[in-house]
């Protein structure tokens, strides 16, 4: 446990607003729906049509998929996941690739994912996502061929015979609601294998279904996955309308935590090239100060979104002990966390996660040090604390994968694959939270020097997957995949 006092971030509620592709191969036309397909699907936002060309015994599975919108306005690709339901044949993973795609392979995600109430057709599901850069799909439009496919990893033949999504005699695009889909994280198509449907009843299988649909009770459905946010970092600069339009706000507002009187800048959040993170870029966040509070800057970049909570979190992340330039012995901290505003003093609500490094220790004890903290609240004045935290001296300089996990009411904090600190009971987070990285000088424990000095955090990229506590070997492969795919962000996450 944390033994000292610790400054803490000051509310900051007013500031917030609220597997590998194969192939790729991009066109940008879309066709008009067929007025059959509308007719068939009055009331959904979109329809999944779904063919394939492979029998029940095969060397891998080949679900291809058409989206229409049957809505009167666009819908951006990056609101909808689908989900193609099936039975592991044994104990190997399967791979998913992407052959072609009118709207790009590039553009298009897949994870496979255990279900989480098994049935006798279904144990597993594929999950399809879409980036930023596939656009949207146009109002009473369809999305062209996706031509994906499905292989265990041991290259051995799958069985599809007793997949639920599968249906041998769909060789030409039918309307099939075995295939279920998501807009903003609702059930908006299909039915899944446990009987939840989207709207109050089950949509008709198509006339050359070789299956029923499995009864479809009226009422709400199981909520998929809180979805998947990944980026690399492929900016220009703070300045990149890219980097709003993802989701980040760099922060320039005054305030702690910190040195009194400094500036949070904007030109302290920079992308240089760089592949040390398997990426093209990086961020780096610098922190520069001469020992004077007018010229110190300290750099923050957070999630605008408040919209984090149950999920896995990560980042690959580049730690210093020692200033880039000018002398070294200031308290610095170099941060990967997730918070809440806290609405008042003492905010049962509040919740925050923290990964810290103090290169030179910082609050009165000695470093190198890395800081895990869970927090139930606090409160600025007078200042009380109420938290669950753990520290180890020892020098985190370098590149380290830093993962958390919170799930079913544990909070489990991981370094490079090694389980570092875990803490559950009231500590657990209560409410959404932003996903934030900072760079600071610790108020009072700067080294005294007038020379300028310059310190800097890099991180390669950052990742959450919604819903599930992922291993963080299991982190580094769906990044892997991502990465190999050309995938350089991907926001899935409903917005809360």
């Amino acid at each position: 446990m944390d033994p000292q006092p610790r400054a803490r971030r000051r509310p900051r509620a007013l500031r917030r607003a609220g597997l590998a592709v194969a192939a790729v191969a991009a066109c940008t036309a879309a066709t008009l729906m067929p007025t059959v397909w509308s007719a068939q699907a009055a009331g959904s936002a979109v329809t999944v049509l779904y063919k394939t060309s492979t029998g029940a015994t095969a060397d891998e599975a080949e679900p291809w998929f058409e989206v229409v919108n049957n809505t009167g306005g666009a819908i951006p690709y990056t609101q909808l996941t689908l989900r193609y339901y099936f039975t592991a044949d044994a104990n190997v993973s399967y791979t998913f690739a992407c052959a072609w795609a009118v709207v790009g392979c590039s553009n298009i995600t897949g994870a496979v994912y255990p279900m989480p109430s098994p049935t006798s057709s279904a144990d597993h599901y594929l999950q399809i996502g879409f980036t930023t850069y596939a656009g949207s799909l146009a109002a009473g439009a369809d999305s062209g061929d996706m031509q994906l496919r499905l292989y265990r990893s041991d290259w051995q033949n799958v069985n599809q015979a007793d997949d639920y999504s599968f249906n041998a005699a769909d060789t030409s695009y039918t309307v099939w609601n075995h295939v279920t889909a998501y807009q903003n994280g609702a059930l908006v198509w299909g039915a899944d294998p446990n009987g939840a449907a989207a709207g109050s009843g089950s949509p008709s299988a198509s006339a050359s279904s070789s299956s029923s649909p499995s009864a479809s009770p009226t009422g709400s459905s199981n909520p998929p996955p809180a979805g998947v946010l990944f980026d690399d970092f492929n900016y220009t600069g703070s300045s990149d309308p890219n980097l709003a339009a993802h989701d980040w706000s760099v922060r320039t507002s005054a305030g702690g935590p910190g040195v009194t009187g400094a500036t949070w800048s904007a030109s302290a959040i920079t992308f240089p090239p760089s592949t040390a993170a398997g990426g093209t870029h990086v961020m780096q966040l610098t922190a520069s100060t001469d020992g004077t509070a007018a010229n110190t800057i300290q750099a923050e970049i957070d999630t605008t979104r408040r919209k984090f909570l149950d999920g896995t979190y990560a980042a690959r992340v580049h730690l210093t002990d020692a200033p880039v330039s000018g002398p070294n012995g200031d308290d610095v901290n170099e941060t990967f966390y997730t918070i809440s505003p806290l609405a008042s003093c003492d905010d049962p609500n509040y919740s925050e996660n923290d990964f810290e490094y103090l290169p030179n220790g910082g609050w009165g004890v000695n470093g190198p040090r890395m800081y895990t903290t869970t927090w139930y609240t606090y409160c600025d004045s007078p200042y009380s604390q109420d938290n669950s935290s753990t520290s180890v001296v020892a020098s985190d300089a370098g590149w380290h994968t830093l993962v958390m996990t919170v799930h079913a009411g544990t909070v489990t904090y991981y370094i490079d694959g090694s389980q570092y600190w875990s803490t559950s009971g009231k500590y657990y987070p209560r409410e959404n939270m932003t996903i934030d990285f900072n760079e600071w000088f610790i108020n009072g424990y700067l080294n005294g020097s007038s020379t300028p000095r310059s310190w800097q955090e890099q991180v390669g990229w950052v990742y959450f997957a919604g819903g599930a506590a992922l291993s963080p070997a299991q982190v580094s492969s769906n990044v892997a995949a991502l990465q190999s795919a050309g995938t350089s962000f991907l926001d899935t996450v409903p917005n809360s």
